[in-house]
């Protein structure tokens, strides 16, 4: 039982990768490799080389991947380093299969501008995917992870740093227009990821102190099943000691939450602050 449960998890996650990545390299042949820019990703580095080099786009993606790839293997884990050996091989063939069903595609807005934004929209879907499934497609995001992982940075922020210099890369072959759309769409990029990502993870840490503690108490334990703490806290007008209640919800316990307190205290005193960051405590 435990290993059918295993290979459906498997086969589950294969297709979720698959799915992220098809999406990402549809990114790339129908919108950034139309609107000539270079934003954030290696494929982006591979349509500048690709005037240099007589070599397809998806050969020149698959080169540069490989070697990013060694080093990711090594540098964040052999999970992270197996599901991106797959889609950074799925990654050219997708890409090579676009350049098959629609050779010498054209602009699908017949804007530059609008390419990039349609880019940065679709790409951080995928990219946001993968990220969250512990993998990425390759090349850059490989780059993003290891200062994810060594420097603590937000990964939207660690695509847009490593981006800049795929971005300033245009420059040798295109005009200032494409190069200033490729630093502000490698910018935005980076938003963007950040935004799917964290939006996805994001929690809610509610502190309450309320006339109605106990059943606020049960409210959380029986009806969200979630866990609480609770903290003595001492006014400072009064020095009056109350109990505050605190808790961590996701955005559907969070509207449940609210609507009690309100239901029940309209009085209540609450405070509101994302989280994306926890690690786990037993519930007291």
């Amino acid at each position: 039982m435990k290993e059918k449960l295993n290979y459906k998890n498997f086969i589950k996650e294969i297709i979720i990768l698959t799915w992220a990545v098809a999406i990402i390299a549809a990114a790339v042949y129908f919108f950034l490799v139309p609107s000539h820019t270079s934003v954030s990703s290696i494929s982006g580095l591979g349509i500048v080389i690709s005037n240099f080099v007589p070599l397809p786009l998806s050969a020149i993606t698959m080169i540069l991947n490989v070697v990013l790839l060694i080093i990711g293997f090594f540098t964040c884990g052999r999970e992270f380093g197996a599901k991106t050996v797959y889609t950074s091989v799925v990654l050219p063939l997708f890409i090579g299969l676009f350049e098959k069903i629609a050779p010498n595609f054209g602009s699908m807005t017949n804007s530059q501008e609008l390419d990039v934004l349609c880019y940065i929209l679709v790409v951080s879907i995928g990219l946001s995917i993968l990220f969250n499934r512990n993998a990425s497609s390759g090349g850059l995001d490989i780059v993003a992870k290891i200062m994810n992982k060594y420097l603590n940075m937000e990964l939207g922020r660690a695509m847009s740093l490593s981006g800049m210099c795929v971005a300033l890369s245009a420059a040798l072959v295109y005009d200032k227009k494409t190069v200033v759309l490729s630093i502000l769409g490698t910018y935005f990029n980076g938003m963007v990821l950040d935004h799917f990502i964290f939006d996805h993870n994001i929690k809610r840490r509610v502190c309450v102190i309320t006339n109605k503690e106990e059943e606020l108490r049960r409210f959380i334990i029986e009806d969200l099943h979630s866990g609480a703490t609770i903290y003595e806290a001492t006014g400072a007008y009064k020095m009056q000691k109350r109990n505050e209640i605190i808790t961590i919800v996701d955005k559907t316990e969070y509207q449940k939450l609210m609507n009690f307190i309100n239901r029940e205290d309209p009085k209540a005193f609450v405070t509101v602050y994302n989280v994306s960051n926890m690690r786990y405590q037993p519930k007291m």
